[in-house]
């Protein structure tokens, strides 16, 4: 049997074996996303928020629809 290879998403994230991208957890902290979006990700709030909350403030469903209405 071969193992399926999974191809790199965007930010060097992982498909899952359906071919979706994983998310980015809810619980994830603003601090460790600035880490990946440089410091200026989200500079309104602090860095011990988790996502969930961000999106919700922000009336964004995901991380991508935030990121797309801060351009």
């Amino acid at each position: 049997m071969s193992k399926k290879v999974q191809n790199s998403g965007l930010d060097d994230r992982r498909r899952d074996q359906n071919g979706e991208i994983r998310r980015k957890n809810g619980n994830t902290r603003i601090d460790t996303l600035r880490e990946t979006y440089g410091p200026g990700f989200a500079p309104d709030v602090r860095g011990d928020m988790h996502l969930d909350t961000l999106l919700d403030r922000a009336g964004a469903n995901s991380l991508s629809d935030y990121l797309k209405g801060r351009k």
